[in-house]
């Protein structure tokens, strides 16, 4: 029988080809722990987790190895290991740098399985690999600045772009948004993100004078975790309201489903408690009739999606191409999952290691 026999993890900070302004700040480069799951059989498991910030990189590798210190020896069935620390953790909780690992774990350890059975996850899963309606996923950029991102979306076949906005006034969201549809036009689909940034109050009236501007939705307009803020600002707006990606476990997302804080939802692969987490999700959504898309992690979303009755769009930024030995297999717009056992996921050792932090 195939047992978990231990980790191995690489702390990177991995290259960004344009640097991200988000909410949090300005991330240059992307922090990321690579994970590889051994088994006695001689399988590797192999995935990533990420956190926003460098200085948390250790306390995130050091989760991992506590993690898998709990489970060593184990069988290697993932949905088994995932019920077993989830009792192991049910006093301490499982959100934060902790939520982040076993998000992390859980896809390595799927990966693993995969790999076992000589087979892509999506048919693990039971789903045959089809391409996924990919956007392009990038930070802010004022009126003037999303010019060039709106064009370079278009020159890479993308028909989805999401900018980030949230700017001092409503006048300079407006204005991004506008001069951004002036270059997209019919050819490509706009979305914007607050990343929380609102007040209810000024998310209403901010999302209610974007109601004509065509958008596909507007995700997270206030504190993620503010459901009944969720639910008021969603209620008074047309345009569709989009969170998830802070979900932390299916359990946040069927509380939000309850509160109807949301017309679209996109967990985070990670977030949700990796691929056993987004399964159940995923029936969540069916059951509700909500179109799910997803939050980064595109390796192991465009598998997840294949396995998501409701598939809605897949979120494409870019942070671990420079890392692949193997670029995405992304044509005309669509990202298709990658047929090799497992996710698909080899890292390029050279490049790793020119990025390792020590």
């Amino acid at each position: 029988m195939n047992k978990i026999e231990g980790i191995r993890t690489t702390p990177v900070l991995a290259p960004l080809a344009r640097p991200l302004r988000n909410a949090s700040g300005y991330i240059e480069r992307f922090p990321l722990v690579l994970i590889e799951v051994v088994t006695s059989d001689g399988v590797s498991g192999h995935a990533y987790a990420d956190i926003y910030f460098p200085e948390l990189l250790p306390a995130l590798d050091k989760a991992l190895h506590g993690l898998v210190a709990m489970v060593r020896g184990a069988p290697l069935a993932p949905r088994d290991i995932h019920a077993a620390l989830l009792r192991r953790l049910r006093l301490f909780g499982t959100k934060g740098v902790l939520g982040v690992a076993l998000g992390g774990l859980d896809m390595a350890l799927w990966d693993a399985y995969a790999r076992s059975r000589n087979e892509p996850l999506c048919a693990t899963l039971g789903a045959a690999a089809r391409p996924q309606r990919a956007y392009c996923s990038v930070g802010q950029y004022n009126a003037s600045e999303v010019v060039e991102i709106a064009e370079e979306a278009l020159a890479q076949g993308f028909t989805g772009l999401k900018i980030k906005v949230g700017f001092p006034s409503l006048a300079e969201d407006l204005a991004a948004v506008r001069a951004a549809k002036r270059v997209l036009g019919s050819r490509c689909a706009l979305m914007i993100d607050y990343n929380q940034s609102l007040s209810v109050a000024e998310a209403i009236r901010r999302c209610h004078a974007l109601d004509d501007e065509g958008l596909v939705w507007i995700e997270e307009p206030v504190l993620a975790d503010d459901l009944t803020g969720c639910a008021a600002v969603a209620a008074a707006t047309r345009t569709p309201i989009q969170i998830g990606e802070n979900f932390h476990g299916p359990g946040d997302m069927r509380a939000a489903i309850a509160a109807k804080a949301m017309d679209f939802v996109m967990p985070d692969a990670q977030f949700i408690w990796g691929v056993t987490g987004w399964l159940e999700a995923a029936a969540l959504a069916r059951m509700a009739g909500i179109e799910m898309s997803t939050h980064l992690f595109p390796e192991a979303s465009s598998h997840l999606l294949c396995a998501t009755p409701t598939a809605h769009w897949l979120e494409f930024m870019d942070v671990t191409s420079v890392l692949l030995s193997e670029p995405f297999a992304m044509k005309d717009g669509m990202l298709t999952p990658s047929t090799k056992p497992g996710l698909g996921i080899e890292w390029d050792a050279k490049v790793v290691e020119k990025c390792r932090v020590a």
